[in-house]
């Protein structure tokens, strides 16, 4: 060992040194997989920069690009899912109200904006709908139905589920696209009985509704990996996956906290 040392030109004290802290950087990897995989059983598609976040609240402390690269080593990076599926008629003879947060309209606290939409999920047995209503401050999912067609009957169930929590009177606009099911009277006139103002998108540009399709996106590429056999077995999977995402999924915009603590934290 004394000779190998002296040829390379380094001491044997250095070189025990460098196997002492090759030991402890393998130890580390081997806790921060343990950690991650036991995580990717909640959250399978929690991205890196969540996961170095969770990471340092369980005191594993690690760098965004030595995680990066420790996860693509182990095959663990989450691939990109892109789907698309229509779900909003617009040529309709009902009214459409104008987009009042065009102008750039921030919310300051939870309730006082809340964006809807509707995405397609598909199971097993057939179609089924998910209608989503979603706080615009602290990106908590406030209300949710799944049902096999998307009649008005059925997505208003998630404002009237979003409706039953609200904690306040203050005043609140409902965002949405200009989907027949939100212009309908029907639909209307829950807005009219809880002193609701309405604002919808303009036209077709799904960024007018970025927030909402965000959410969407959100629930189907990380939670909702398996198609459900039937509407019970998709409605509850969405159940538990609404749940994690509001009590365990942190965000960025809201500094890594999850839409629980934010929204109580009102």
């Amino acid at each position: 060992m004394t000779k190998a040392c002296l040829f390379i030109g380094i001491s044997r004290q250095a070189y025990y040194k460098r196997c002492e802290a090759e030991k402890e950087r393998v130890s580390h990897e081997t806790h921060v997989l343990i950690a991650v995989k036991k995580e990717r059983l909640i959250q399978p598609r929690i991205g890196v920069r969540k996961l170095k976040y969770i990471l340092s609240q369980k005191c594993l402390i690690i760098g965004r690009d030595h995680l990066f690269a420790l996860l693509k080593a182990n095959q663990l990076l989450v691939p990109t899912r892109r789907a698309y599926h229509r779900t909003t008629n617009s040529h309709h003879r009902f009214h459409c109200h104008p987009n009042i947060i065009k102008s750039g309209y921030a919310p300051e606290r939870p309730e006082q904006l809340w964006v809807a939409d509707i995405t397609y999920l598909p199971t097993r047995d057939g179609e089924t709908y998910l209608s989503l209503v979603t706080d615009a401050y602290s990106r908590k999912i406030v209300g949710y139905h799944v049902d096999d067609n998307m009649k008005t009957q059925s997505v208003k169930q998630a404002f009237i589920h979003a409706l039953k929590s609200r904690r306040t009177r203050q005043p609140l606009i409902h965002h949405s696209d200009r989907g027949l099911q939100y212009c309908s009277a029907e639909y209307q006139m829950l807005h009219q009985q809880n002193s609701v103002s309405c604002s919808m998108t303009d036209g077709y540009d799904c960024y007018q509704n970025a927030l909402a399709e965000r959410v969407n996106g959100i629930l189907k590429n990380e939670y909702l990996l398996n198609n459900p056999a039937n509407l019970e077995e998709a409605r509850k999977m969405v159940a538990e996956s609404v749940k994690i995402y509001n009590q365990y999924r942190p965000h960025t915009a809201l500094k890594y906290k999850t839409p629980d603590e934010v929204h109580r934290a009102f």
